[in-house]
């Protein structure tokens, strides 16, 4: 298994990538032939769009101490 990055292009009315060649090689890969892709988009995005969104009853701070209560500190 091998990982590269790429930029998504047009192509027609979909969006294709290009596969280096020395991945083509290694991994043998001919037209025609089946592969599996595995699309992992930027997460960063997704993560700046949930920080933040909890809504809590209690304050953090509160929380923090009952989370603290059973501790020796």
């Amino acid at each position: 298994m091998e990982q590269f990055q790429a930029i998504p292009k047009k192509w027609g009315n979909s969006i294709g990538i290009t596969i280096p060649s020395d991945i083509i090689k290694q991994e043998h890969i001919k037209p025609q032939k089946k592969v599996i892709v595995l699309v992992i988009g930027d997460t960063r995005k997704k993560l700046e769009n949930v920080f933040g969104s909890l809504k809590l009853k209690k304050k953090t701070q509160q929380v923090m101490n009952e989370i603290d209560a059973g501790y020796d500190i």
